[in-house]
């Protein structure tokens, strides 16, 4: 999540467009002109995570950036749920007639690209899926299975209840081992605390109860995969999570944490424009 540089047309630069929300459960802002790219942020994360990325990219896509319902400062929905915010990109991609774009997604939003691609392949054109995986809870138990009534009494209680101070102290904590660039840490934390409290308990309980291991075998596009270095101590175990996904490239970050477009933005950036151009 961070810098560089790309020559473009004056008019693209200074161009942004918002969506209103509409039936989406999102809103969605438009800058730049060329083949689009759509940026889906991550868990409790604001449209804002991806700034850097879209200057360096909107000199040649139209780039578009959704801010999901209830994080942020998003409006929240009653029942949030990912398979429907999924299906409602699908249905944004479809209604405004973007011509198969390139869809960028970081954590959560990683998992949703998958699972669009998945679901829609004749949408997307390629993915980048950075630091995230078909199935999270896999990771420390393969065996992992969903269940169809998950209990999330858990996350409700705790998000629900718990005081504005604890809250936040919690969120500083939690991502401070997430983000290793310091001077990104207090946005990444506001962006935790605008958010709705019930939003964030019901997609993290849906998120660990997601299994797209043998979904993403429908996937037709190219696929690139960017994951913190962490993973690499992993690496079999996330490779085995990408089997059914043929062709995927899988690359490891030699530094940083979760954040990956700020805690190794060149690099990042590189692998993005590599990959999509």
């Amino acid at each position: 999540m961070k810098k560089m540089i790309l020559i473009s047309i004056l008019f693209a630069l200074q161009t942004s467009n918002t969506f209103a929300a509409g039936s989406y459960p999102f809103t969605v802002k438009e800058s730049g002109s060329g083949p689009a790219i759509i940026f889906i942020p991550g868990f409790a994360c604001s449209g804002d995570v991806w700034n850097e990325t879209v200057e360096t990219m909107k000199g040649a896509h139209k780039c578009y950036v959704i801010n999901m319902a209830g994080f942020a400062d998003a409006t929240p929905e009653t029942k949030p749920e990912i398979s429907n915010w999924v299906k409602q990109i699908a249905a944004f991609i479809r209604e405004n007639k973007i011509e198969r774009p390139v869809i960028v997604g970081h954590s959560l939003g990683g998992v949703m690209a998958q699972w669009l691609a998945a679901d829609y392949p004749q949408l997307v054109s390629k993915i980048v899926v950075v630091d995230a995986l078909p199935c999270l809870p896999a990771i420390s138990n393969p065996g992992f299975t969903t269940s169809t009534e998950p209990d999330c009494g858990m996350f409700t209680g705790s998000f629900l209840t718990m005081k504005d101070p604890q809250f936040y102290q919690m969120q500083r904590v939690t991502m401070a081992s997430m983000v290793s660039d310091t001077s990104r840490l207090e946005s990444i934390v506001h962006w935790s605390m605008q958010s709705d409290r019930n939003t964030m308990a019901q997609i993290y309980c849906q998120l660990l109860n997601t299994d797209l291991r043998q979904k993403i075998h429908s996937v037709q596009c190219p696929v690139l995969v960017l994951l913190e270095p962490s993973f690499k101590s992993l690496q079999g175990s996330v490779e085995d999570q990408y089997k059914e996904l043929k062709g995927a490239k899988l690359h490891f970050a030699n530094r940083g944490l979760h954040f990956i477009m700020y805690d190794q933005s060149v690099w990042y950036v590189a692998e993005l424009k590599n990959f999509i151009q």
